[in-house]
């Protein structure tokens, strides 16, 4: 099986699951404050850069979103 991540930028995983689950439904998942409070891409993706473990945590419900469909 082909891995969903390959070719696949962090900005366009966090793209698409805001626009699938939103906000919320993210900060339920990753319980972290740049979902929660004043949310945007940008400033996600600077705290998911240099956050390992909460950049992993987005690219697994990424995953589970590929192979689910």
């Amino acid at each position: 099986m082909n891995d969903p991540l390959h070719g696949m930028t962090l900005e366009a995983m966090l793209t698409l699951l805001v626009e699938r689950h939103g906000w919320d439904a993210l900060a339920q998942r990753v319980d972290v404050r740049c979902f929660k409070s004043n949310p945007s891409i940008k400033s996600s993706l600077i705290f998911l850069r240099r956050t390992p473990w909460a950049r992993a945590e987005v690219e697994g419900l990424f995953r589970e979103l590929v192979v689910q469909g």
